[in-house]
């Protein structure tokens, strides 16, 4: 009998660094629980590490996470857990500081991913997003310096225009008919219970994404391209760092 899907509440609330929450299975060296602060990783952006408190007291690092093809979050420990976990109620903490990085460049990215597509029809082709600087791969023609200037103008721009950024679920059918919501003609975002998520960044932006971000543009910091490469004709990599 398939696991009951985990309740997402990082996508309730970005700022959901800690939770208690029920061991519904144990596989080893990972555990499922009913519901979870952990972000699987997608879209660019790697799974949470963080910690759990079991019943005792005793702490386990949590080293990752991933979601399984039933929407079962799974946490990957650094050593095997006691199955008669199963059904007692753990805390679980995400390395708070990480995330917070993470929701900072995932904010800019998608500042900068519209901007790119509106003034340069330049769709994503990739995207990697660290702690210290993160990628992103865009389908640009005649790239140049002075769009790399202009880029960097136009995202720090809104990023200090203080717009708040929430999120949403529409229905998968009105996702099928909201074809400004996409970025990237080659990966479709994740549908979850028939539903996508929706991030919208107030007076400037929304588009479908399953990531964390941070509430205001006020919040990412000032923005910078530091490097950029070639990756065939058309596919320019351009190298992003936020210092705040």
């Amino acid at each position: 009998m398939p696991l009951q899907a985990t309740e997402r509440l990082y996508t309730q609330d970005d700022h959901c660094f800690e939770t208690g929450a029920m061991v519904i299975a144990i596989q080893d060296k990972r555990f499922a629980l009913d519901r979870t602060c952990f972000h699987p990783g997608g879209g660019g952006q790697p799974a949470d590490n963080g910690f759990a408190t079991l019943p005792d007291g005793r702490m386990v690092e949590i080293e990752s996470a991933y979601s399984d093809e039933d929407q079962v979050i799974w946490h990957v420990c650094n050593s095997t857990l006691d199955e008669n976990l199963t059904g007692q109620t753990i805390s679980v903490r995400i390395n708070d500081k990480r995330r917070l990085a993470f929701a900072r460049y995932h904010t800019v990215l998608h500042v900068l991913n519209t901007i790119a597509l509106r003034d340069y029809n330049g769709w994503i082709t990739g995207v990697q997003i660290g702690e210290d600087y993160s990628r992103i791969d865009f389908n640009l023609e005649n790239f140049s310096a002075i769009i790399s200037a202009e880029l960097e103008s136009k995202v720090n721009a809104v990023l200090q225009s203080d717009h708040h950024i929430r999120s949403y679920y529409i229905s998968e059918e009105e996702f099928q008919t909201r074809k400004d919501l996409l970025r990237t003609l080659d990966v479709k975002p994740p549908v979850v219970d028939g539903k996508v998520r929706v991030v919208e960044i107030s007076d400037f932006d929304a588009q479908a994404c399953g990531g964390t971000h941070v509430d205001s543009t006020l919040e990412v910091g000032r923005f910078s391209i530091f490097r950029t490469d070639n990756k065939g004709r058309k596919n320019k990599r351009l190298y992003i760092k936020l210092d705040i």
